[in-house]
């Protein structure tokens, strides 16, 4: 999962036009929303987009939303669990 987890790092950094961090800044446990990165929700609008659109997975609730979002890690394992090609 290791690559799937670089991958998310740099893709974050990216949309979210995080100045002063590089991917390698952002520790795959460590709080994601709300944390020290400043993630807020409309920058899980553009996550959500980006996971869509990257990765054919849905987030379609609040609740799973909340769960998905919760890490770094927490992200690439529902990937990994969802997307069709990473299945396995």
């Amino acid at each position: 999962m290791e690559p799937l987890l670089k991958e998310l790092r740099e893709k974050i950094v990216d949309i979210l036009d995080l100045v002063d961090v590089r991917p390698d800044d952002i520790d795959p446990d460590a709080r994601l929303v709300g944390g020290e990165l400043g993630i807020d929700s409309i920058d899980v609008l553009e996550m959500v987009m980006m996971v869509e659109k990257d990765y054919g997975v849905k987030i379609d609730n609040r609740e799973v939303g909340v769960k998905v979002f919760a890490t770094l890690r927490a992200l690439g394992e529902h990937i990994r669990q969802n997307a069709p090609e990473l299945r396995g």
